[in-house]
């Protein structure tokens, strides 16, 4: 069938369906009532003669013909999201533009607050949503054009997926300054003492926990928890440590905190930026992608974020 023949708005929901795994909350997200996503649901199924997805308990799961489909419907409406937000060209002091960010908790406290301070005096219409995104979904969120630019450590993407490094640096130990363990930390102390975990995911290993096994050792978790604000208040407030990179320690360390070198040879922090190669020419894209690689060289040299 000719694509002029089809209604495109049932990719729209085809594309929320199979990320949601739900019609409720697809409908949700589409800001439109349920029947109103079944219908289009049907009128796709039998437009391509496929069940597209079927339900398994509560959730909407996929059928191989869906499963070919999403990475080629997501393109294509990620294109044509790029094709109505360039309209016109990107000028900056006139752009009227959403970007949205993946990153995690503790380089979002240090990139935000002066990204955000550029685009209020750069580009008054400019908006940032930042946002955690789980890494097995990467590549499709990048991809589709609901994600712009991420960070994250180095991970087998796609070629169509451009990145770069941007940070490293070894891990480091924050306590509170009078802490038992101050000026000497070693080994057999660290693994004997109460740890606080920053991860965003419910269980499994941190980072620090994978090089700590493939060496025979493992700590004792204590706290696990969302957030490096929270940890970090935390450990201010007990004898609990906290294992994390340097370069994000250097900025959200409270006064009173105490680091120490990690007692124990483990790789330290690489995060890459991506984008999708889509995007490389984009000139709003490009922009953006100036200033966070600018921010982000900034902290890797050592010195306080630039302002302009």
């Amino acid at each position: 069938m000719h694509v002029s023949r089809f209604d495109l708005n049932l990719f729209v929901v085809f594309d929320a369906i199979y990320t949601e795994g739900s019609l409720t909350r697809a409908a949700r997200v589409l800001s439109l009532t349920q029947p109103a996503v079944s219908h289009a649901l049907g009128r796709l199924r039998e437009r391509l003669e496929d069940p597209l997805f079927v339900r398994q308990g509560a959730r909407m799961v996929p059928t191989p013909r869906a499963r070919a489909m999403v990475t080629p419907v997501r393109q294509a409406l990620g294109g044509f999201q790029r094709c109505l937000s360039d309209e016109g060209g990107f000028d900056v002091s006139e752009a009227e533009r959403t970007f949205v960010l993946g990153l995690r908790d503790g380089l979002e406290g240090c990139l935000l607050p002066v990204l955000m301070g550029q685009v209020i005096d750069q580009a008054p219409g400019v908006r940032l949503q930042s946002m955690t995104v789980a890494r097995r979904q990467l590549a499709t969120e990048l991809a589709s054009g609901r994600l712009d630019l991420a960070a994250d450590v180095l991970l087998p993407l796609p070629e169509s997926i451009e990145h770069r490094p941007v940070l490293s640096g070894p891990l480091v130990v924050l306590m509170r300054e009078g802490h038992p363990l101050a000026g000497r930390l070693d080994l057999p102390a660290y693994l004997a003492a109460q740890h606080v975990l920053v991860s965003s995911r419910r269980e499994g290993p941190g980072m620090e926990d994978f090089g700590l096994s493939r060496l025979g050792y493992r700590r004792h978790i204590r706290l696990r928890c969302q957030h490096h604000m929270a940890a970090l208040a935390t450990v201010m407030g007990s004898d609990l440590l906290l294992t994390m990179p340097g370069l994000l320690a250097r900025q959200l360390a409270p006064p009173g905190s105490r680091q120490e070198l990690l007692p124990v040879d483990l790789a330290g922090l690489e995060l890459h930026l991506y984008w999708h190669r889509d995007q490389s020419a984009d000139p709003g894209h490009t922009w953006l992608r100036q200033r966070v690689l600018a921010l982000m060289a900034d902290q890797q040299a050592g010195g306080a974020p630039a302002q302009a």
